[in-house]
């Protein structure tokens, strides 16, 4: 198969539909746990009656604006959501009107205006497919681009090319770490093996956090295309998704879209017609935490305990099965296949110099506009809380944003013109991680919010390594008695001293950066925590 047979594909399919216009419903978790699956059985039913045949209804991926589902959007077909009339909080007894409103008037009752800062502000990448699709149907998925880019690569273009255009984009891991991805797939490639393995890091664990979630069940085609490509890039034949078992949505999501792959060519022993051989399984992860740190996941792909190893050696060089191995999370994988389409150079042309691309942040928290969002590297955290999040509700008071979840740190307001990039938020003492943003009103205790976050990792911690095991735990305690007003001037002297030790002594990623909130949040509110100790 060449690009000109996946056109003629995508034509074929394309001429099946004959519908001008589409009602899309949001089918992702946010907007099924708020009814939307009853809204789409009742405006198919509605079509049903009272269509013409100019329109059809199917359900689509996450739409972003998830405080406000569930979402419907009427368009002309394949028009972006941008220029869609959406709906919000619609229900199943609205669907007529509806309808009705194809011939006339829009339901204003309902309507959700495109023009505010949450979707004019937005550049979508890796959700550009997002809204406008049904997960569930490939045709869709080809229609719009997909597997165009793992057909060129493996037709056109040699693996060390693949390497250098993914190299030239400048995109970083979008995992936590920020690891520039190029270079982590030409250190792989480099390895001298019969077998290698891609493994992507599904396994989405920070409160607060749903990004991976959102791709996996809105666009799980691009995140397959991506691995392909990568595997054709360092010699791999062998690929896993670590997702985790709380996600059902995704995992059956994945399992639809990995059978329709194989069945169309796109996965298998000849993808594509071509000498090129890749296959994708899914292992599911139980929901500990640790397992998102990468020796921790191969351990649980192995069948063994999660428990993170010493490095060295790197998965690059040793990893699943002793063989080299390349991991890199959701996010990361679904920005290759627009890479290797629009040209490394393209995607450098957006974000910072350091931070290239554009970044999806999950909003939760005390903000009037809850939900996903994609946005270019280095905006401001202000116009993402201001403009884009609408604001903190009830007329209250911003206080400080939690970046990275249990590994970063909180960020307050003499903050907010900061940029979003990697370099930046290390500054303040935070990390941009996967992308969970949680925002935090003056009604908040930052020693509860510490409290909060290291019971987290006192709970998750695998317990391999006496700082982590014990550390948090003794962390934990001393936050316990200070925001109960039984602290001293000593204990919040230990509690510092402890910061330091375990941030040093860890053996992996979660015991390392368990201290982050602590410490971010002693710098810039030590004055709560001492008003504690004088309660």
């Amino acid at each position: 198969m060449h690009l000109d047979d996946l056109a003629e594909l995508a034509a074929r399919h394309r001429a099946e539909e004959t519908h001008e216009q589409e009602i899309r419903v949001c089918v992702a978790a946010s907007c099924q746990s708020s009814g939307s699956l009853p809204v789409l059985e009742a405006l198919k039913e509605a079509c049903a009656t009272q269509g013409n045949g100019r329109c059809k209804v199917k359900g689509v991926g996450c739409m972003g604006l998830c405080s406000a589902g569930p979402l419907v959007a009427v368009a002309e077909r394949d028009a972006e959501l941008n220029s869609s009339l959406l709906y919000r909080n619609v229900t199943p007894v609205d669907a007529p009107e509806i309808l009705a409103s194809l011939q006339g008037p829009p339901v204003e009752r309902l309507r959700c205006p495109t023009d505010q800062p949450f979707f004019q502000q937005q550049v979508r990448i890796v959700l550009e497919r997002s809204g406008l699709i049904d997960p569930e149907s490939l045709p869709e998925a080809i229609v719009h681009g997909g597997y165009s880019a793992l057909i060129q690569t493996i037709t056109e273009m040699t693996p060390a090319e693949v390497i250098r255009e993914v190299t030239a984009s400048g995109l970083r891991g979008r995992g936590g770490a920020g690891y520039p991805t190029g270079l982590k797939w030409s250190t792989v490639a480099k390895m001298p093996s019969a077998q290698k393995y891609v493994i992507c890091n599904a396994d989405e664990g920070d409160p607060g956090a749903f990004m991976d979630r959102a791709v996996l069940e809105s666009d799980p085609h691009r995140v397959l295309e991506g691995m392909a490509i990568a595997a054709y890039a360092i010699g791999a034949s062998k690929g896993y998704i670590y997702v985790r078992a709380e996600y059902p949505l995704a995992v059956a999501r994945l399992e639809t879209a990995i059978r329709a792959a194989r069945r169309a060519g796109f996965l298998g022993a000849r993808v594509a017609d071509t000498p090129f051989a890749f296959d994708i399984d899914l292992r599911l992860g139980a929901g500990a935490f640790v397992c998102g740190e990468e020796t921790a996941l191969m351990a649980s792909i192995e069948g063994l305990r999660g428990q993170p190893r010493p490095r060295p050696p790197y998965p690059a060089e040793s990893g699943l099965w002793g063989c080299p191995t390349l991991i890199n999370n959701v996010e990361t994988f679904a920005n290759i296949a627009p890479i290797i389409r629009k040209g490394g150079a393209w995607f450098a042309q957006i974000g910072t110099e350091g931070s290239k691309g554009t970044k999806v942040f999950a909003l939760a928290g005390r903000i009037k506009n809850t939900g996903l969002i994609e946005v270019p590297m280095g905006i401001t955290l202000r116009a993402i809380i201001e403009e884009i999040s609408g604001g903190i509700p009830d007329g209250k008071r911003f206080k400080a944003v939690q970046t990275g979840g249990p590994s970063g740190g909180c960020i307050p307001e003499q903050y907010l013109d900061t940029p979003v990039d990697y370099d930046s938020l290390k500054t303040l003492g935070t990390i941009m991680g996967s992308g969970g943003m949680i925002v935090i009103d003056e009604t908040a205790s930052m020693v509860d919010v510490a409290r909060f976050f290291m019971e987290f990792c006192m709970s998750e911690s695998c317990g391999k390594c006496i700082p982590c095991r014990t550390g948090t735990w003794q962390m934990h305690a001393l936050l316990e008695k200070i925001a109960r007003g039984a602290g001293t001037d000593e204990d919040l002297a230990l509690l510092e001293e402890l910061c330091e030790v375990v941030r040093a002594m860890s053996l992996c990623g979660l015991g390392q950066t368990a201290p982050n909130p602590v410490l971010s949040t002693l710098r810039y509110f030590r004055h709560e925590y001492e008003a504690k100790l004088r309660a």
